[in-house]
């Protein structure tokens, strides 16, 4: 069962806090890389998607009940027509002092549009995915993307006063020789990296066990020529942290796969179509659409809401082998949010 202490805050059956929502505003991207989605996605109706009020209205229902950090995603995110309408309505949670931060992923394509807005309204860090600095390697990996767009959209963050952290997936025989490249690029420009290991989520055209390196043997390899110190700086999501002597920036490691996170998880998911999942590698989800829409109060979301978090799982069990062709669960990670 789920505890709901007087402060309001949503506990777990294994007494984790859950005060982190991360919200996928649409499954659409304008990219597709290639660990993500297929060249040929099949993207939802436009009317199984939640309004831009009901996904406000579901936001503000889990800031009442103790989420103090608020992520949009997609998909991308700022290709969700009116956006910069929700995150206006979400940003005066932020006046209040309810939420303590509102940020985003994003693959930077629309920044150098909307930075300046995005900064008037409260957003002080955004999470740019960026695998790689070669122009020829970024359209091979994103399929339709522009790095020279990528690289505009994460100056103007950076000149709008927005914190940018940049995001890179580890790709064996991809981009695993660009690591240190990537990393003397970012930390050069005061931002922080994180590496990510390749997740099973999804059907995808190419093999996950072609591409999985596992984030302990890069380590080991930095380690011949960095010094990596473990720090406690946190975020709010998985990321563990090492400081780079050399470089003097900060280098996170998403480690699902060689060691996951869940003992620590303050997370929840919410799609675009009102489904929430409490976690990523499990297809146990709770519909919230239809509490919504069947009162204009929010008792009835809210208590779907409890009845979610009080099945919140231990942990996930990722695995890429061989043996295991198909991905650990069937949606991609478009659905979900990144």
């Amino acid at each position: 069962m789920t505890t709901t202490t007087k402060s309001g805050q949503m506990i777990d059956p294994f007494g984790r806090m859950v005060d982190y929502l991360r919200v996928s505003v649409t499954d659409r991207c304008d990219f597709r890389c290639v660990y993500c989605m297929s060249e040929h996605m099949t993207f939802l109706p436009k009317k199984e998607l939640l309004t831009l009020e009901e996904l406000d209205r579901l936001c503000t229902t889990f800031i009442e009940k103790g989420v103090k950090r608020l992520r949009l995603t997609g998909g991308e995110p700022l290709v969700r027509k009116n956006i910069m309408h929700l995150i206006e309505q979400l940003s005066r949670h932020l006046k209040t002092g309810q939420l303590e931060e509102l940020t985003l992923t994003t693959n930077g394509s629309q920044l150098s549009k909307y930075s300046g807005q995005l900064a008037d309204l409260g957003v002080r860090r955004v999470n740019v995915s960026l695998d790689t600095l070669n122009a020829e390697k970024f359209k091979e990996i994103t399929r339709w993307g522009s790095l020279d767009k990528v690289l505009a959209g994460i100056e103007a963050a950076r000149q709008a006063g927005i914190h940018v952290k940049i995001n890179a997936v580890a790709l064996k025989g991809v981009n695993d020789t660009e690591i240190v490249d990537i990393m003397r690029w970012a930390h050069g420009d005061g931002m922080d990296l994180t590496l990510i290991e390749t997740m099973p989520l999804g059907e995808i055209e190419e093999d996950r066990t072609d591409q999985y390196l596992p984030l302990s043997q890069l380590r080991a390899d930095l380690e011949k020529q960095f010094t990596l110190k473990d720090i406690d700086y946190k975020t709010g999501g998985p990321a563990r942290y090492v400081e780079v002597a050399e470089t003097g920036g900060r280098l996170g490691l998403i480690t699902p796969m060689t060691h996951n996170f869940c003992e620590s998880c303050n997370r929840v998911r919410l799609t675009c179509t009102g489904t929430l999942y409490m976690c990523l590698g499990k297809d146990d989800a709770a519909d919230l659409r239809n509490p919504l829409r069947a009162s204009e109060s929010n008792e009835l979301v809210s208590q779907a809401i409890d009845e979610a978090i009080g099945r919140k799982p231990k942990g996930h069990d990722f695995v890429i082998d061989r043996a295991t062709k198909k991905p650990a669960v069937a949606r991609h990670m478009s659905v979900t949010g990144g």
